[in-house]
């Protein structure tokens, strides 16, 4: 039962990652347009609450951008997956190692065009702060390509 509950989380979070790729296009292909400093943000809601810690994190960070409440007061988007898989009983005996196994992928998406101007995806096998840890690389390396725009 319980690994039929993880395959089907498993298959819902490859397609989740799957779509969010699609829309990320070629990702060898650099975006036409910059993120600007100050830009307004939406973060859509992500399963397992993981938007709210991207919210945090976003604080925490210093990312130089503005969540916003709402869509319509936003320039971009942000969307995503992510998915936490407790530490079995096994890893906890065989390996003595109670951290989680945390996956994320999000994408930044500007409102008018459509275009996605920036993704991420991050894959932690022994994640001490689940998805906390997950959220703060993400916005750590958003406040880089942000940033490193100049």
């Amino acid at each position: 039962m319980a690994d039929s509950r993880r395959v089907a989380s498993m298959v819902v979070f490859l397609v989740a990652a799957a779509i969010t790729a699609s829309q990320a296009g070629d990702k060898n292909a650099p975006p036409t347009q910059k993120i600007p400093k100050g830009a307004k943000v939406f973060v859509a809601p992500i399963a397992e609450g993981f938007d709210s810690y991207l919210k945090d994190a976003i604080t925490k960070k210093k990312v130089p951008v503005e969540v916003t409440t709402s869509r319509d007061q936003a320039d971009y988007e942000m969307t995503g997956a992510a998915e936490t898989q407790k530490a079995s009983t096994a890893k906890k005996v065989i390996m003595g190692n109670w951290h989680s196994r945390e996956e994320a992928s999000i994408t930044f998406s500007n409102i008018k065009s459509g275009e996605v101007v920036w993704a991420y995806s991050v894959h932690e096998e022994a994640s001490t702060h689940g998805k906390r840890s997950s959220a703060e690389s993400c916005a750590k390396h958003l406040k880089d390509a942000i940033e490193g725009q100049q």
